[in-house]
């Protein structure tokens, strides 16, 4: 629009462009962008209405930028502490093995004939809580966390640490009452956790926990439920074996720690 749009063709755009066409509207748009005259005249055209909503808007920012910003909220250090050590994802999955470990003990006493599934099962079970803690399909800010420079190998110590302080007590509790050896509860269970987390930069996480506790169940626990008898590796003999392995493990792992920083490794 080279001239200026009539008072008429202003009063029916401020109305809301009641009989006007989509290209006289844009016109008169554009032309307002530039014309502070035809700007005044929309201005007094205005409905009633209108100019009190306007005037109200106007006090409003008026008082905002009397008032200045608002400042910033605290920082809470708990909070980051709880992204980077903890995933509310890991509830249900530690409740379960909270339970698992309670099956365990009750079967221990309803069949004392057979062996102890408090050993036999409590190596496999901080496996799902480390896979679920290092998921993108458990954690709804999972994106966010992994582009972070923290995240890697590091964050996954962190939530496996988490994870740890849940099940270490829940399977030195059930060792105790049961009279098992407590190191023979716990150092399997962090022999078998130490592996996912060095398979797991290979592989992915949740593969390796899934391919260290299938493959415990199959060549453990159902050859000593058929045979009735404790394996040779849960011993008392086994236990410097167990603490050198988990003790090597956990040492590769940390030498390969770049492997977390690839794509394949975060699933």
């Amino acid at each position: 629009m080279t001239t200026h749009p009539t008072p008429s063709v202003i009063a029916a755009y401020a109305d809301g462009g009641p009989g006007l066409d989509d290209a006289t509207v844009w016109s008169v748009e554009a032309h307002l962008e530039t014309c502070p005259q035809c700007r005044a005249e929309l201005s007094r055209s205005a409905s009633p209405g209108t100019r009190s909503l306007l005037d109200l808007v106007a006090a409003g920012i008026d008082r905002g930028i009397a008032e200045g910003p608002a400042p910033a909220p605290a920082p809470r250090p708990w909070s980051a502490v709880r992204r980077r050590w903890f995933a509310w994802a890991l509830v249900p999955w530690l409740t379960m093995t909270a339970a698992l470990a309670a099956c365990a003990y009750i079967l221990d006493q309803l069949a004392p004939e057979l062996p102890s599934l408090v050993l036999l099962l409590a190596p496999v079970l901080p496996l799902p809580g480390v896979a679920v803690a290092w998921s993108r399909r458990a954690d709804p800010a999972w994106e966010l966390v992994a582009s972070t420079p923290a995240a890697g190998l590091t964050m996954l110590l962190r939530r496996t640490a988490a994870v740890l302080a849940v099940v270490i007590p829940v399977l030195a509790l059930v060792g105790a009452v049961t009279q098992s050896s407590i190191a023979l509860v716990l150092l399997p269970s962090l022999a078998c956790t130490a592996a996912t987390i060095a398979l797991g930069g290979r592989i992915g996480v949740q593969l390796a926990a899934m391919s260290v506790g299938t493959a415990w169940l199959i060549l453990v626990v159902v050859p000593s439920l058929l045979t009735r008898n404790l394996p040779v590796l849960l011993h008392a003999g086994s236990i410097p074996a167990w603490a050198l392995a988990t003790v090597g493990l956990l040492a590769f792992a940390l030498t390969r720690a770049g492997d977390y920083r690839r794509l394949a490794s975060r699933n």
